[in-house]
């Protein structure tokens, strides 16, 4: 029985109309949210799921937090949008703010993270022509096999996932595409990759749809001094791996690495409006001038305002701590379930990829028998699962969920085992 079939035609009627008027470029669990709260997801039908998805990470602080929720209803009481064509009081705190929490000295204000990807790229490209005296129109960024940075035309065009790419060309030029980390421990098809045009290199400290896929130790600072050395610019995508969900504020701390510019977005609005960012120096986003870049919703005082609690939050260093403490409980009973239809385990903080034994079920059917059981978590890659619950849950909310999910492979087992006798 699928989780359709155990409720009322409340929950069938509200995804009928999805399903008729909302395009189809989602395949979504059939849970339908009503309300929110914490770590916690309500349904039409009043059931109670634990979210360990935190949608992709923008939900870190947990749904309707009150701190953020605070903030946001003040704001909305003054002003939410005046457009960058006037200055508003909350902007200049907001980049004052996160720029000195990313150690560096201006903030490009934008709105989805692949604006923000987008945005680096076009800033990337004007320091190679302004700075590096790349010839106009020959800058080349490397990237990284199996990334994940959005799905825009131009991020499309240097991705892997054929599902992203097929029927939407032509694609933007450019780019250049190397193994990551453990494909390439050392760094040696990155380094031969760049070349004189060579004006960044775009990558995930974490790889994250590709399945949590974490790099050897010394991947970073490789990656980081090849481009010192090459006079190349270092983005760290942190959109999902940033903002205290592997521990630290930034993946890349893990390793001591400071990139060129930094890429957020997801939980820097709080889960409650877009906010992303590029943040870096001056000598970098200082390229930009008046018309060569934009946005009318970027920097918004709603955005701001937000923005601005959540980076008082994180200075805080609370929620780094919890997602140290509690991810090693997480990884601990994650792979406690290695050998009884788990294959790997992989992540840090609160963040794993959990591959799931293809001859047992895919990661969709343990998805929906999870959902069934009231734990939320999504497949990628076919066979992965990824936990990213809000850095607001409890260890034994923890311990529930994965008591839920080593049932429902266990029952996965004993149905395969009947099956085949």
């Amino acid at each position: 029985m699928t989780i359709l079939d155990s409720v009322t035609m409340r929950t069938d009627a509200a995804i009928a109309v999805d399903d008729r008027y909302v395009a189809h470029n989602y395949s979504p669990l059939p849970v339908v949210a009503v309300s929110a709260e914490g770590a916690w997801i309500t349904d039409v039908e009043g059931r109670r799921y634990l979210d360990c998805l935190a949608a992709y990470s923008a939900v870190n602080f947990g749904h309707r937090n009150p701190e953020i929720i605070a903030t946001a209803h003040a704001q909305l009481d003054a002003v939410t949008l005046v457009s960058r064509a006037f200055h508003s009081d909350r902007l200049g705190p907001f980049c004052e703010a996160l720029a000195e929490l990313c150690g560096k000295d201006m903030v490009l204000p934008m709105n989805s993270g692949a604006e923000a990807v987008e945005s680096a790229i076009k800033v990337a490209r004007k320091w190679g022509t302004d700075v590096k005296g790349v010839p106009a129109g020959a800058s080349n960024i490397v990237v990284a096999h199996n990334n994940f940075h959005g799905r825009t035309t131009t991020i499309i065009s240097f991705s892997d996932d054929e599902a992203a790419r097929r029927g939407f060309g032509p694609y933007t030029p450019g780019f250049r595409a190397v193994p990551f980390g453990p494909d390439d421990p050392q760094a040696a098809a990155m380094a031969a990759a760049i070349d004189d045009n060579t004006v960044a290199v775009l990558i995930e400290p974490i790889q994250g749809e590709a399945g949590i896929i974490v790099p050897p130790d010394d991947y970073l600072p490789r990656v980081r001094a090849l481009c010192t050395e090459r006079n190349v610019l270092m983005i760290a995508d942190e959109i999902q791996s940033g903002l205290a969900r592997t521990g630290r504020t930034f993946a890349c701390d893990h390793w001591g690495v400071v990139p060129d510019i930094y890429l957020l977005g997801k939980a820097l609005g709080g889960g409650v409006v877009p906010v992303s960012a590029v943040v870096a120096n001056r000598e970098i986003l200082g390229v930009l001038h008046p018309g060569e870049h934009g946005s009318t919703f970027g920097g918004n005082p709603l955005a701001a305002a937000i923005g601005s609690t959540v980076v008082g939050m994180l200075q805080r260093g609370e929620f780094q701590a919890r997602s140290t403490e509690l991810g090693e409980r997480l990884h601990a009973r994650l792979r406690a379930l290695i050998g009884h239809g788990v294959v790997a385990v992989r992540g840090m903080g609160l963040w794993a990829g959990v591959d799931i034994d293809p001859s047992l079920a895919t990661g969709k059917q343990i998805s929906l028998k999870l959902a069934e059981r009231g734990v939320l978590v999504k497949d990628t890659q076919g066979s992965t699962l990824r936990f990213a619950p809000p850095l607001v849950i409890s260890a034994e909310e923890i311990d529930w969920a994965i008591g839920q999910f080593a049932d429902v492979l266990a029952d996965s087992g004993s149905h395969l085992t009947g099956s085949s006798t």
